[in-house]
This record gives structure tokens, C-alpha cells and sequence, in this order.
């Protein structure tokens, strides 16, 4: 049984990986999957025009090989979850809709929908469409009726800062405001589809009770991790890349000499 505050980083294939991982052994599970975005094309950073390509494993091979991976990563998941576990996936339009789907063909329950508002996204090149400035976090359950952690004072008393739809003690809402990952969590290096930390660490703080096992199938950069050394979680994170297997553990370990109280609220 993997204690609070402990990790474990696991470079290979991901469904190598969940293969050897124990039937319902984990309580929660963040994904962030490939969103096969590496066609060639643009984007914006710090204000200059680069290339979105990201490697070898965000290339796309059609639609029906997306499906297929998506659905056997899901289902793998799906058997390493607890019953009463639940699993928030990360994604663009261009993946979310298939994971959605798949989600409810497996028999989860989508328990929200979660806008992360991005206020410092990257402006449209083309001029040709809307600013794309959101990504969106499915939260399901393993099944329609189990009865799921949620930590509902918690989000209550969340501190969001000046964010004005937002006061403590009132209901967190399912859309929230984050800046696109700062400097400062950049200090170890960099990953090419990091997460802030504010959005990890909401989700395991509120869907999450200490001492609670959880999995990052793609985990980057390591920010699950991180979250949950800070929040006394333990942590499973698998990814394909040595670099970001080296990376994750440099943060992880940084992040065992932080006050993990400062970081609760």
C-alpha cells in the first residue's frame, strides 16, 4: 500500500504500465492524454510565433486510432480505479469529446464539466476564429451510483483571490480563472503541455482525501505529483519520456521541503 506523501515514477508505454498496476488499487486519477495536435501548424508564445509539434507521440494517426487509444487507456484506468474512485481527464476540443464519449460508453458518470478560463492564452494567429482560451476537465465516476469523494466545505473555502464570481464561503462554481503555468513552476524544467499548479491542486484537494493513492497515467511534467506530496497524497506517474520521468522527480522532491499547509487554501 503506497503511504501519503510517498510517489512512484514509472518510464514506459502507458498501457504497459496500468497493465501491471493492481485491479482497483487507486483513488482518484488525473489525465491529461495526448490531445494529436503536432500537425505542422503555429501557435504563440511569448509573443512569437513557434511550432505546435511537441513529438512523436502528439501525432495524430486518424481519428479511428485516436478512438482506439483513447478507449484502452480509459479501460485500463477504469480497472485500476476503486469503486467509489473517480477520474478528472484534461483535454482541447480537439480530444475531450472523444474522451466524453468514451467515458459514458464504459458506464462512468460525468460528474461536472470543468472550464479552466485560460486570461493570458495564447491570441489566434490566423484571425480566422475565436481566441481559443479554455480547456475543459471532465470529473466522472466509476459507475452511475456510487457514492464519490468530494470535499464540499473545502471548495467553500477555497481562497481564489480578487476573482469577483468567486467570494469564500460560497459555492465554487465549475468555471475557473488560472493563468497558464508561471515561470516559477518552470525552475526544473520545462514540458511542453504543463499544468498550473492551482489546477492540480484544487482537484486533489476537493475530489481527494489525505492519505489517498493517486494516478497520473501521463503525468508530465509531474505536477499531479507535485499536488499531492504538497496535499499528503500518494502518487503513482507514468510517462513514456526518461526527461520527464527526471524532471517530475526533481519537482516532487523540491516540493517535499515546501510547508504543504500553505497550500491546503
Amino acid at each position: 500500500m503506497k503511504m501519503a506523501n510517498s510517489f512512484e515514477l514509472i518510464q514506459s508505454d502507458v498501457l504497459t504500465a496500468l497493465a501491471k498496476l493492481s485491479t482497483e488499487s487507486v483513488d482518484f486519477i488525473f489525465a491529461d492524454p495526448p490531445y494529436f495536435l503536432s500537425n505542422n501548424g503555429f501557435t504563440v508564445k511569448s509573443g512569437k510565433a513557434v511550432s505546435v509539434n511537441k513529438g512523436d507521440w502528439d501525432k495524430s494517426g486518424g481519428f479511428d486510432k485516436e478512438i482506439d487509444f483513447h478507449e484502452r487507456w480509459i479501460t485500463e484506468c477504469l480497472r485500476v480505479l476503486k469503486p467509489n474512485g473517480t477520474m478528472a481527464i484534461s483535454g482541447t476540443y480537439h480530444s475531450i469529446y472523444k474522451c466524453g464519449y468514451l467515458l459514458q460508453k464504459l458506464g462512468c458518470r460525468i460528474i461536472n464539466d470543468i472550464t479552466w478560463f485560460k486570461p493570458n492564452g495564447a491570441p489566434a494567429l490566423a484571425g480566422r476564429n475565436f481566441t481559443a482560451s479554455h480547456e475543459t476537465v471532465l470529473w466522472a465516476s466509476k459507475n452511475q451510483k456510487v457514492k464519490h469523494t468530494f470535499n464540499y466545505q473545502i471548495s467553500r473555502d477555497w481562497n481564489v483571490g480578487n476573482d469577483s464570481i468567486y467570494r469564500r464561503g460560497k459555492q465554487m462554481r465549475s468555471v475557473w480563472s488560472i493563468p497558464t503555468t508561471p515561470k516559477r513552476e518552470k525552475i526544473h524544467g520545462v514540458h511542453p503541455t504543463q499544468k498550473p499548479l492551482e489546477l492540480l491542486r484544487r482537484l486533489i484537494a476537493m475530489c481527494t482525501n489525505e492519505g489517498n493513492l493517486v494516478l497520473d497515467p501521463f503525468c508530465g511534467s509531474g505536477t499531479t505529483g507535485v499536488a499531492c506530496v504538497l496535499l499528503n497524497r500518494g502518487f503513482i506517474g507514468i510517462d513514456l519520456d526518461d526527461r520527464y520521468i527526471e524532471l517530475s522527480n526533481k519537482r516532487m522532491v523540491a516540493a517535499r521541503h515546501e510547508d504543504s499547509s500553505a497550500h491546503l487554501l
